[in-house]
């Protein structure tokens, strides 16, 4: 079958050809952990043992990578496994990584508790001030990670212009597309060198799978990661990756109803007298608007607030949401609330990272938009009260 071009084609079938011996539309779970060769080291189609591969985490490598455009796909047993497995690749003691001050808090945790006292160096700069991190590059500088949209102030980067910063100081660019998706943002369209996903968010998209995705367009690269991945085992097991594909196919749907709801509620809330601040891309005074605009497809679904009554408050309306579960993570087809400074983000705290107290963030489902528009309206004067 020939390539289809348009997202949603591609991601219901892509890797995911039906079973030939059955004929069973849905590719099976290859529930294994070794495969019997044909004569000593002779493999059949390469598989040897799980950790080294397995049928079912070739069919959602091959899918990511093609949903991002990319050359490899890897998949893990979660996000924060596939960005050690990539910075191990890269990095030595004595490298230098510059990283977004609003990134999300398991990385930073990760670069800043494992690899500095490795011997890894690490600066946090403001992505979205082209100046300061062109000054932060030093020739010791061998990565520059971004998010975008960022965890949680929904900051908007513009991942070209950090390219080519990037790029002329010789180091690899990495986005963490989590947050937009595949469906909604491409970062190796703009150049970027890697894009890594928490597939447990928007990819799986049903709050039952952990996993984690690293594409490359570079072969040596792609190589050494490989070569970790096995080395080490950080990989998904064969239900994880069954469950993610399967999630998959309903991405492009769910992304843009994500999105429609968000976009709803937020519009919802601008100039509620318990709001100070809604940062969310698609509102057109969001200073990332017109950037957002250029480089995704929407504008997503997740949303922060800063509420005008401080830590309390912002603690009571994240308590007092009946629809919206008080629970960390995001993407998944219910609606979530949580308190960064608390929870996603409480190993940042005394950082430069460190989120306000009076920041919730919103992780908006695919449920009915007026029920979700007034579950939140109905918090904030619950909180307020």
């Amino acid at each position: 079958m020939p390539e289809p071009l348009d997202f949603s084609t591609r991601a219901i079938h892509v890797g995911q050809e039906f079973d030939p011996t059955t004929g069973s539309v849905i590719p099976p779970i290859y529930q294994t952990s070794t495969f019997v060769q044909d004569g000593i080291g002779g493999f059949r189609n390469g598989y040897e043992y799980a950790r080294g591969g397995n049928p079912t985490r070739t069919t959602l490598e091959t899918l990511i990578a093609n949903l991002e455009g990319g050359a490899h796909g890897f998949s893990f047993a979660s996000g924060l496994a596939g960005e050690d497995t990539l910075l191990r690749a890269i990095l030595r003691p004595g490298d230098h990584v510059v990283m977004g001050n609003d990134v999300y808090g398991g990385t930073h945790r990760l670069v800043n508790r494992v690899f500095v006292p490795w011997g890894v160096h690490l600066d946090s700069v403001e992505m979205t001030d082209l100046d300061a991190v062109r000054a932060a590059m030093t020739p010791a500088t061998k990565v520059l990670w971004l998010e975008t949209p960022s965890n949680p102030l929904m900051k908007i980067s513009d991942i070209a212009a950090l390219v080519e910063i990037g790029h002329a100081a010789g180091v690899l660019v990495v986005v963490d597309n989590t947050f937009a998706s595949p469906y909604l943002q491409n970062p190796l369209a703009f150049g970027a060198d890697v894009v890594t996903h928490s597939t447990t968010k928007y990819l799986g998209g049903h709050s039952d799978v952990l996993g984690g995705a690293v594409v490359i367009n570079d072969d040596e690269l792609a190589e050494k990661v490989g070569f970790l991945q096995f080395a080490v085992g950080p990989v998904s097991g064969p239900m994880d990756a069954w469950l993610t594909v399967r999630g998959i196919k309903t991405l492009a749907v769910r992304v843009e109803r994500h999105s429609s709801n968000a976009q709803a509620i937020a519009e919802a809330l601008v100039g509620h007298a318990a709001v100070g601040r809604v940062f969310y891309p698609g509102l057109p005074d969001h200073p990332g608007h017109e950037l957002a605009a250029r480089q995704m497809r929407g504008f997503g679904g997740m949303i922060s607030l800063a509420l005008t009554g401080g830590a309390a408050v912002a603690r009571k309306f994240a308590e007092s949401t009946e629809l919206f579960q008080l629970a960390e993570s995001l993407g998944g087809v219910e609606s979530l609330i949580g308190y960064p400074s608390e929870m996603t983000h409480a190993s940042v705290k005394g950082t430069s990272l460190e989120v306000p107290d009076n920041i919730v963030r919103l992780s908006v489902g695919i449920e009915g938009v007026d029920d979700l528009v007034g579950d939140v309206l109905a918090a904030l004067d619950r909180a307020t009260a």
